[in-house]
C-alpha cells in the first residue's frame, strides 16, 4: 500500500498545493513588509508621511499565513525525517537497557516464582496427622486440630511446630 493510498483522496490536491503556494505567499509577504518598513524609515528624513507603510500591514499577516501553509505542506516529510532519525536511537537505547537489566529481570522473576510457590499466605507446613497444608506459623492443624510439628529435612527429627532450629542437628527452619 503506497502513501497515496493511505491518505484521504481529497487531501491529494491540498498536499500538492500547500508546499508550492506557502513559500510563494511567504516571499510576497516578506517583500511587502520590506517595502512598508523601508517607506516608514525613509520618511524620517523628510516631513512627509510614509507612502507605502500600509504594505507592512499586509506583509506581516502574509508572512504568517505563508509560513503556516509551508509548515503544513511539509509536515509529512518532516515527520518521516524525524521518525527516521529517532527510530534507530530508540532501538539502540532499548537494546542497551535490555542487555543491562537482563540479570536483574532474571532475579526478580525467580524471586516472584519462589513467592508464588510458597502460596498466597506464605510458607506452608503439612500436618503430621492428616497431611493437610497449614500456615507455617500455625500451632494446631486447621483440619484435625492436632499440634503441628516440623520435621527436619537434614536429619528427619520431629520438632515442635514453633521451633526455629532442629533439636537433633541445629539446622535452621
Amino acid at each position: 500500500m503506497s502513501d497515496e493510498e493511505q491518505i484521504n483522496p481529497g487531501h491529494t490536491q491540498v498536499r500538492r498545493i500547500l508546499p508550492r503556494l506557502g513559500p510563494v505567499i511567504l516571499v510576497i509577504g516578506i517583500l511587502f513588509t520590506i517595502v512598508g518598513l523601508g517607506s516608514f524609515f525613509s520618511s524620517f528624513g523628510s516631513f512627509s508621511p510614509p507612502r507605502y507603510f500600509w504594505c507592512g500591514f499586509i506583509g506581516l499577516p502574509m508572512i504568517f499565513v505563508g509560513a503556516v501553509m509551508t509548515q503544513v505542506g511539509f509536515v509529512g516529510a518532516i515527520a518521516r525525517y524525524h521518525a527516521g532519525e529517532i527510530a534507530p536511537v530508540g532501538k539502540d537505547t532499548f537494546n542497551y537497557m535490555a542487555e543491562g537489566t537482563k540479570d536483574g529481570v532474571k532475579t526478580v522473576a525467580s524471586a516472584f516464582a519462589a513467592g508464588l510457590s510458597e502460596g498466597v499466605t506464605g510458607p506452608q507446613t503439612r500436618c503430621s496427622q492428616c497431611g493437610s497444608e497449614n500456615d507455617n506459623r500455625a500451632k494446631f492443624c486447621d483440619e484435625c486440630g492436632a499440634a503441628i510439628s516440623k520435621t527436619c529435612v537434614s536429619c528427619g527429627q520431629v520438632n515442635d511446630g514453633q521451633a526455629k532450629f532442629c533439636d537433633g542437628c541445629g539446622t535452621a527452619f
